[in-house]
């Protein structure tokens, strides 16, 4: 029985663990000559929402030093192989947590054919509610000669404004590792 116990708080810790877990997507496009792609210029993406001014120069940082580990060199020319594009967003989202005290109803107490005496008991119902901040970093890579996306990645819980700058970072450079993990993809033929 115990072990019938650690093995359902382990399963639990684990489950908690992953719900915490950064989740990153990626698609690209299937035809796009990935192993021809070695320089990239940065582009602003109209419309998009920006965060404060330090906070996007160290994810620049982050990607611009992941960028180069896997071969593609910044450039500022117009005639580079992608325009990179980044966007963030920070929503928050509301966590109502709930728990019950006390003795529930029962059907009675005594006997009899109406059932017995009403069973009268009392319950204390407790709720809190956080914040949760949901920070996500998108990276588009865009064929400069074409101009189409040809590869576009996002990644979840990477950014919180109310983190530690330490938390901050390292967030955000296992965000990036894990962002860029598949890129160039690799096209099964």
């Amino acid at each position: 029985m115990k072990n019938l116990y650690l093995l359902v708080l382990a399963l639990l810790a684990i489950g908690a663990n992953n719900a915490a877990a950064q989740d990153v997507r990626y698609n690209f496009a299937k035809d796009a000559p990935f192993s021809d792609f070695k320089t990239y210029k940065w582009v602003d993406i109209k419309g998009s929402d920006k965060i404060n001014e330090m906070a996007q120069q160290q994810i620049k940082a982050a990607l611009q030093a992941e960028l180069a580990t896997k071969g593609l060199t910044k450039t500022d020319s117009d005639d580079a192989d992608l325009y990179i594009g980044d966007q963030t967003a920070i929503t928050t989202e509301k966590e109502f947590n709930s728990y019950s005290t006390g003795w529930g109803a029962g059907p009675g107490w005594g006997g009899g054919w109406y059932g017995g005496y009403g069973g009268m008991t009392s319950q204390t119902t407790t709720g809190s509610t956080s914040t949760i901040y949901v920070g996500q970093l998108a990276l588009d890579m865009y064929d400069s000669k074409k101009k189409e996306l040809v590869w576009r990645g996002v990644a979840s819980k990477t950014l919180d404004p109310k983190a530690k700058p330490d938390k901050q970072a390292k967030n955000l450079q296992k965000a990036v590792a894990k962002l860029l993990k598949n890129y160039p993809p690799s096209v099964k033929k």
